[in-house]
């Protein structure tokens, strides 16, 4: 009786071992997103985590004749990622990203976690990328 229990008890938690894999960690989605950083802080009572948007506009809202914008937010885990973000508020930026199908407070309060940034460029001199 008392294996029978263990073997029970073992692929139970086996089972929510990988039910919890799938929903944090399995990379549900890559792309790239693009349009002006509105805002990117730190913030967090136990995990400091970095948290963003960037406003994506130009697309066709739902009356005819008019424009609505699109916020993207994001989070984001490297430290050098980051401290570039922290800088270039108002520029207008292109990021890669992962999705995942949920977020874990140690990571970020957003599925979409930043992974590289492709571009930043100041909308008033131009489209000149900063490497």
């Amino acid at each position: 009786m008392g294996r029978f229990v263990f073997i029970v008890v073992t692929v139970i938690i086996l089972i929510l071992g990988g039910i919890f894999f799938y929903k944090f960690y399995f990379v549900f989605g890559k792309g790239v997103k693009a349009g002006e950083l509105n805002y990117f802080v730190q913030k967090g009572y136990i995990f400091k985590t970095y948290e963003g948007k960037i406003i994506q506009s130009g697309y066709k809202g739902q009356t005819s004749g008019t424009i609505q914008s699109n916020e993207f937010q994001f989070s984001v885990t490297d430290e050098n990622i980051a401290s570039r973000l922290m800088t270039a508020s108002g520029k207008v930026v292109e990021l890669h990203y992962k999705e995942y199908l949920g977020a874990i407070p140690w990571r970020g309060f957003s599925p979409f976690i930043v992974d590289s940034i492709i571009s930043i460029s100041d909308p008033n001199q131009g489209r000149n990328p900063i490497p």
